[in-house]
């Protein structure tokens, strides 16, 4: 660089760039910035709205479930009964059963593409429902603790300004 000519130039430089990084961080602090953070995964787990969540999840899905569970399980044993039965079988009949076995198993894939598109939508709404009640809570919390910031998925946050417990605490309160 032409304009940096002396190691003092440079430090000097160096030293109005820190300063032009740090002010602004000085002034916040001085201006009493309160700030939390929330942990919304753990909300997502843990609160009695998230487990109910998880029940009606696993009471709407366990029969699909189980049906595609059932038909994977007669697809293998009908594969395994056609290689035990290759040898004594015709060609014409060993064909046709590979082929039916192939539409089954293609019948199955479609199936169960449909089941997790179906589960992750419903867990999507789910989801959505808590998380419209959690960001009423976290207002009501920010409001009695007049916090100005209410961070998600910080890096790191000393426990202090952690206040997922309370969220889910008063989730939990609710009816």
């Amino acid at each position: 660089m032409k304009f940096v000519k002396s190691p003092k130039s440079l430090q000097w430089i160096l030293t109005v760039i820190t300063l032009a990084i740090s002010v602004p961080q000085v002034f916040a602090q001085d201006a009493g910035t309160r700030v939390a953070v929330v942990n919304s995964e753990k909300v997502f787990n843990e609160s009695n709205l998230a487990k109910a969540m998880q029940t009606r999840l696993q009471n709407e899905f366990t029969k699909r479930q189980n049906d595609l569970r059932d038909s994977a399980q007669k697809i293998q044993t009908a594969a395994e009964k056609l290689d035990r039965d290759a040898a004594v079988i015709s060609e014409a009949d060993r064909v046709r059963r590979q082929r039916d076995l192939a539409d089954q198993d293609r019948e199955l894939q479609r199936k169960q593409r449909e089941f997790t598109e179906d589960l992750n939508q419903r867990t999507f709404e789910e989801r959505a429902k808590i998380a419209e009640k959690a960001n009423a809570v976290l207002r009501q919390i920010a409001e009695q603790r007049k916090l100005d910031i209410i961070v998600q998925e910080a890096a790191f946050a000393s426990p202090k300004a952690d206040i997922t417990d309370d969220v889910i605490k008063a989730l939990n309160s609710q009816k």
